[in-house]
């Protein structure tokens, strides 16, 4: 099941990649049922914010969604510090990602937030769902900007 919801947020990664945006997708999963999919659009929006996840919580806020433990919220690469804020505030039940991001991630990558023992809320945390191809499109993203 991981494996189809990340297909679909690998599909939002590759939509970003058209539109010339980091590939990074992502969708909101309850009950088997996807709520939300988005994926990055820091250049359309001109806001350096406008991260997928992001852009999918504050969808869930707008909807009335107030704090999602019963949702899954699947991501093709790592969450960054500020989606990880976003992601433990929300109180999401449990984050699935693709790669890892050994830059800027937050969920083991540089450091993890996620699973920080501090925080008032920690969700489930699966790594490594469809890695390759995640990493692959991010790969390929960034070789043809250089």
């Amino acid at each position: 099941m991981d494996k189809d919801f990340m297909a679909i947020a690998l599909e939002e990664a590759k939509q970003a990649f058209q539109e010339n945006e980091i590939p990074v997708g992502a969708c909101l999963v309850r009950d088997g049922e996807v709520v939300i999919r988005d994926h990055n659009r820091t250049k359309e929006l001109q806001n350096p914010l406008a991260h997928a996840e992001k852009l999918i919580l504050d969808k869930a806020q707008e909807m009335g969604l107030k704090y999602l433990q019963d949702y899954t919220l699947y991501v093709s690469l790592e969450p960054c510090a500020m989606c990880a804020g976003s992601i433990i505030l929300s109180r999401v039940g449990r984050v699935v990602f693709g790669c890892g991001d050994p830059k800027s991630g937050a969920a083991g990558g540089v450091f993890n937030l996620l699973q920080d023992a501090n925080l008032n809320h920690n969700p489930q945390l699966k790594r490594g769902v469809l890695e390759e191809d995640c990493a692959l499109l991010l790969t390929e993203f960034f070789r043809n900007k250089r």
